[in-house]
């Protein structure tokens, strides 16, 4: 069996399922209910001067029958006192000591910063855990995103957190910015350990249209909130890999956005996180889905032969590139496997209208005829010439291996993008005619 157990930055736990700086993470009760559920870590819900928060305070985007696609809040910090989440937390620690505690901080002074550290540093915490990345509500306030945004401060910050840190320091933070990379350089300049990325996104997610104002409502108003859930994943997970794979970056890395699941966290692990924190699915399922979490990335692991978690970590960043070094002459396309096909022709009309008209209706014959399919009706058929190999097909296909692709040997070395420049300026060769 894989050994699950980490080290980030000095922070060990026995494994890399951590939960996030977020509702659940609000009071000893809940740490005491994550770690016996199976967490390996907990950040607690940022603590700083208590604030007072408004109701209703989350809304959510959902996607046919699938609720909380994307989840919004206007929640601010901790509400509870900053004596009485230091106590709590010292509570937690001495009961688990085997398992990850870090304390989530929001401050503004050099001072406050120093005083925040120590009480940390006092309370038993593993580590603390800088929120620079919340996109409301603090960030007006002159802190949160508003710090996150400012690469200047971000330095300048930090640096004052270094000088009465005694426990590792990661930095949280926002993806409402251009490049994620800036900010981690920052960082990384000032001294700290570790980054955790990523915050949550700007968003407004629906309006109510009887009312006219968006969700949460606030008596008669709404506002901007954070953008949470499995539908930032893709988002978080290029972030991810902007600052694994940055030379001027490379501190150790806690992924966050989107993960639900076992893959979910092998994929982030894989482009170069070391933990992994988890809200929104909690908030959705509870606290005992670590439990597949963990049987899942155990056995992922197990099947490919590595030894521990560690093993996994970075594997996918150095094939992640530029456009410009991609193969030119590499070639796939689509292929049925018409046993399964249920006759919907969804990947006609997707390829016909949003595509490139390479795949025609033609009748069955001799094909098989899957589940479902009526006799007579026509079937898709790849036209292989025309086919450019771009997933579409296969990416709307309800059924699972029905349409998969397939490599097709072109004949010719492999070209990138600049080599093909190269040979274009030489007139080594013509160039490659455009598709009719």
């Amino acid at each position: 069996m894989a050994d699950l157990s980490i080290n980030l930055a000095g922070i060990r736990s026995p494994n890399p399922f951590w939960v996030a700086s977020a509702p659940p993470s609000n009071t000893a009760y809940q740490c005491h209910r994550a770690f016996e559920a199976g967490w390996g870590g907990v950040v607690w819900k940022t603590i700083g001067d208590p604030i007072v928060n408004v109701s209703s305070r989350y809304s959510s985007h959902n996607v046919g029958g699938m609720r909380m696609v994307g989840f919004n809040n206007i929640e601010l910090i901790s509400d509870r006192s900053i004596e009485v989440n230091f106590k709590e937390i010292k509570e937690c620690k001495e009961r688990w000591p085997d398992r990850a505690v870090i304390a989530s901080l929001m401050t503004d002074t050099r001072e406050n910063w120093h005083d925040m550290m120590k009480r940390a540093r006092d309370a038993g915490a593993d580590g603390v855990e800088l929120n620079f990345g919340c996109p409301h509500g603090m960030c007006e306030r002159g802190m949160g995103s508003a710090v996150g945004q400012n690469p200047d401060v971000i330095e300048t910050i930090v640096g004052w957190v270094m000088e009465a840190a005694e426990i590792p320091v990661i930095v949280k933070l926002t993806p409402n910015i251009t490049d994620i990379t800036q900010p981690a350089r920052a960082a990384k300049r000032a001294g700290a350990d570790a980054i955790s990325m990523i915050n949550t996104i700007n968003s407004v997610t629906q309006v109510d249209l009887d009312r006219l104002v968006p969700e949460p409502y606030v008596d008669g108003k709404s506002a901007h909130g954070g953008y949470c859930g499995p539908a930032v994943k893709p988002i978080a997970l290029n972030m991810v890999h902007s600052c694994a794979a940055d030379p001027d970056v490379q501190l150790p890395i806690s992924g966050i956005g989107g993960i639900g699941n076992w893959r979910d966290a092998a994929e982030f692990i894989a482009l170069g996180s070391t933990s992994v924190q988890v809200c929104t699915a909690i908030m959705h399922y509870g606290f005992r889905i670590v439990e597949d979490m963990i049987d899942g990335l155990s056995n992922y692991l197990d099947d490919k032969g590595m030894d521990s978690v560690n093993e996994l970590c970075g594997k996918a960043v150095k094939v992640v590139d530029r456009w410009e070094t991609l193969n030119l002459n590499y070639k796939r396309i689509a292929s049925i496997d018409y046993d399964k096909c249920i006759g919907c022709n969804l990947c006609y009309v997707a390829c016909e209208d949003g595509a490139h008209q390479a795949i025609a209706l033609t009748e069955a014959g001799e094909r098989g005829l899957g589940p479902g399919r009526l006799p007579g009706k026509p079937i898709p058929e790849i036209k292989d010439e025309e086919c450019v190999g771009c997933n579409l097909c296969s990416i709307v296909c309800p059924v699972d291996q029905c349409i998969t692709m397939v490599d097709v040997d072109t004949g010719k070395p492999p070209m990138t993008w600049k080599e093909y420049q190269e040979k274009l300026a030489s007139g080594e060769m013509k160039p490659i005619p455009a598709h009719p």
